[in-house]
């Protein structure tokens, strides 16, 4: 994949609180993700990865609390166009094609030059011989590369992923860890959630463990990214 220029955007989360009914999903988090850096977030399922993730990409909203945005130059901004979300579902449609789907989803974000930045995506993540086909005829990991490609579409400066190694062989797996490797070292902000370690947790600058809907545990005040993730996939 070749990385586009990136102006460093870093997250800020500040006490949030998340509610459903009686029953919370988040506490209290409060998190300090700085530009460029490679986050990831473990617990168990039910912890609050989703969540948290949910509220970056702005598709939730905390019932207190606030998140920030920052860019270096410019200080606090807004995220819309900063983002880039892999949910665990795909959001793309099975009846359309590769080509189709790209083509789409650039419109909607307002992307200049949707067929020419439709026809650069799915070159990098290895989709070209398959842009004609419908993507209800692609495997899981193919579709993880639509997903993935989808949220590159607006050269995103931060990188949400929730559980991006789902259903991908060791093929797949290999190509994300790489895919993920040049996203990080081209500025991107990464922050996804996982399931112990792996060639993907490998790459990570930092881990934050979630329990109940608190911060538990985080590298930068001392504990350790194998206990962290090893926890997580206990």
């Amino acid at each position: 994949m070749t990385p586009a220029a990136i102006s460093p955007v870093g997250i800020r989360f500040e006490n949030i609180d998340k509610r459903y009914g009686g029953l919370y999903a988040l506490r209290r988090v409060s998190l300090e993700i700085a530009a460029g850096e490679c986050v990831v977030l473990a617990g168990r399922n039910g912890s609050g990865k989703t969540t948290l993730l949910r509220i970056a990409a702005r598709l939730v909203r905390p019932s207190s609390g606030s998140i920030t945005f920052l860019d270096k130059k410019n200080g606090a901004i807004t995220a819309a166009s900063q983002t880039g979300f892999v949910a665990h579902a795909t959001m793309v449609y099975d009846e359309l094609t590769a080509e189709e789907n790209l083509l789409l989803f650039a419109e909607l974000l307002g992307i200049a030059e949707p067929a020419a930045r439709t026809e650069t995506l799915l070159a990098e993540v290895g989709l070209t011989d398959r842009r004609k086909s419908l993507v209800r005829t692609f495997s899981r990991g193919m579709r993880q590369r639509m997903a993935i490609s989808r949220a590159l579409l607006n050269e995103p400066s931060v990188l949400l992923l929730d559980e991006p190694a789902t259903g991908l062989d060791p093929q797949g797996m290999s190509w994300l860890a790489g895919s993920l490797r040049q996203m990080r070292d081209a500025g991107r902000t990464v922050l996804m959630s996982l399931h112990g370690e792996s060639e993907i947790s490998a790459l990570a600058t930092r881990a934050v463990r979630l329990e109940a809907g608190s911060v538990i545990a985080d590298t930068q005040t001392g504990a350790s990214l194998p206990s962290i993730l090893t926890f997580a996939g206990a």
